[in-house]
């Protein structure tokens, strides 16, 4: 593979990796002396694919985070809902895909774009700046994962790669971001960008509120850097609506389908269910979007989630809503609900953002119904127990609710909101009663093959466990 070591990953990667098709990496044995034009674009458009694919998955290998937020249950086994991720290899799963498929992918994109003589250097640096924006992404993700991870030697051609302080990735991805941003334009990737079409407009957007989010996630660990960090996000522009969203539009046909559609309909199985946490809460609101999020199969307007961490039957219990059903549903690595939430968490936090914490609280609820086209917003935001003014609990109470609500097709962000707002109400698993979790434990190859640095890194974060927090979740 033309000397390529996969550091990141370490040795188990590289095993990984040599079972992938020779097609799936024939562009990262040409010439780089004379990169083509396809080659940068086969990697960058596959990165965002497998990047999107591995956050929206509902697979029990691959992805249990809608478990982690306690928005889906299931029929037929209970080790993952019980928070036991390790005998499937959960967490050695998405540590590789996020490394190899992701992030090695968009560093080699650059390498290649950068190569390209018949690109101009604006070309070049606005290429560059989409795959970094997407890097940056999938490093706060794997941070927000595990806590410290290999970071200044990932991807280089250190075996052995140190872990690197949480916090310390966090500062610099925010410089990465500032770098970046000024070159993203009209000349980059087009065809071969599945989020945007190569709209810089949009690109910046999305830069932004990704900058937005890294700033709201040290609201309670560094206020100050919080603080400038948000209100520079938002007065450079973050997402508005959501005709912003970072969104992937799958197809019809395989292999470009949603994968949800994957596991519940083309799987030919029964596994998942909404859970009772989310359903009982739902109930309890009278929410409009359960219409959409689940069926009636039950009965119009009955809906009985399935018990938090115990098998339950699929035909008494609710199931998963039509739209989860299609192939073609779309799935957003971010959108305006997230965003608008965050805004209404810093405008508590007395941050220079525009608006007041009840309109951005009012308007990711309304981001959400349009993004499920449910009906009965007014009636819905005129509920007591919904209206911000008079919903019971703190404003980090009202915010995480609705919140949570909102990110019901986007399990880690969900898993997220709960983390960071110690809210909403979440219930011990029904049979194994197993502590909750705040991170996914360490790979086991990298207990194996990269034992000191792991070891320092397990040291570093308070221990290796499923319960110890991240350096931002402080409260």
């Amino acid at each position: 593979m033309k000397n390529l070591i996969i550091t990141s990953v370490l040795s188990f990667i590289l095993i990984l990796v040599s079972c992938q098709s020779d097609e799936q990496y024939e562009n990262l044995n040409r010439d780089p002396k004379n990169p083509t034009q396809v080659a940068a674009d086969f990697l960058f458009n596959g990165a965002t694919k497998s990047l999107t694919d591995q956050m929206t998955s509902i697979n029990v290998n691959r992805n249990v985070f809608r478990f982690f937020a306690q928005t889906n249950s299931t029929t037929t086994y209970i080790d993952e809902p019980s928070y036991i991720i390790t005998t499937r290899g959960i967490p050695d799963y998405h540590w590789s895909e996020m490394y190899r498929d992701v992030l090695l992918d968009l560093k080699t994109s650059k390498e290649v774009a950068m190569a390209n003589t018949e690109l101009s250097s604006s070309e070049q640096n606005a290429r560059v700046a989409q795959a970094e924006v997407l890097m940056i992404y999938t490093f706060q993700q794997l941070v927000d994962t595990f806590g410290d991870i290999p970071y200044s030697e990932a991807l280089s051609d250190v075996t052995l790669p140190k872990y690197d302080d949480a916090a310390t990735i966090y500062n610099d991805l925010i410089a990465r971001l500032d770098a970046a941003i000024p070159d993203l334009s009209g000349t980059g990737y087009t065809g071969a960008d599945p989020l945007y079409g190569g709209d810089s407009n949009a690109w910046k957007k999305f830069a932004y509120s990704l900058k937005l989010r890294i700033g709201i996630r040290l609201a309670d660990v560094n206020p100050s850097l919080a603080k400038s960090t948000v209100e520079s996000a938002v007065s450079g522009g973050v997402f508005t609506s959501n005709a912003d969203n970072a969104t992937v539009h799958y197809e019809g046909a395989t292999p470009n389908t949603n994968p949800v559609w994957v596991d519940l309909v083309q799987s030919g199985r029964a596994d998942h269910l909404p859970s009772n946490t989310i359903v009982d809460i739902m109930n309890d609101l009278d929410d409009p979007r359960r219409e959409v999020y689940f069926d009636d199969n039950l009965g119009e307007g009955v809906y009985v989630g399935g018990n938090y961490g115990a098998l339950s039957p699929y035909t008494s219990h609710t199931h998963l809503g039509t739209a989860l059903h299609e192939p073609t549903t779309p799935a957003n690595l971010m959108d305006f609900v997230e965003v608008s939430f965050m805004l209404a968490e810093a405008s508590e936090r007395g941050y220079t953002v525009g608006g007041t914490a009840e309109q951005h609280y009012n308007n990711g609820i309304a981001a959400s119904f349009e993004m499920w086209g449910a009906t009965g917003l007014s009636e819905y935001m005129a509920n007591p127990d919904v209206a911000y003014a008079t919903a019971p609990g703190t404003w980090r109470q009202k915010i995480a609710v609705q919140f949570w609500l909102g990110m019901f097709n986007r399990g880690f962000e969900g898993f997220t909101v709960w983390r960071k707002f110690d809210w909403p109400q979440f219930q011990l698993p029904a049979t194994e009663m197993t502590p909750f979790p705040y991170r996914y434990t360490y790979p086991v190859p990298e207990q194996n093959l990269n034992e000191a640095n792991w070891a320092a890194a397990s040291t570093a974060i308070g221990g290796d466990s499923q319960q110890t927090k991240l350096f931002w979740d402080v409260n």
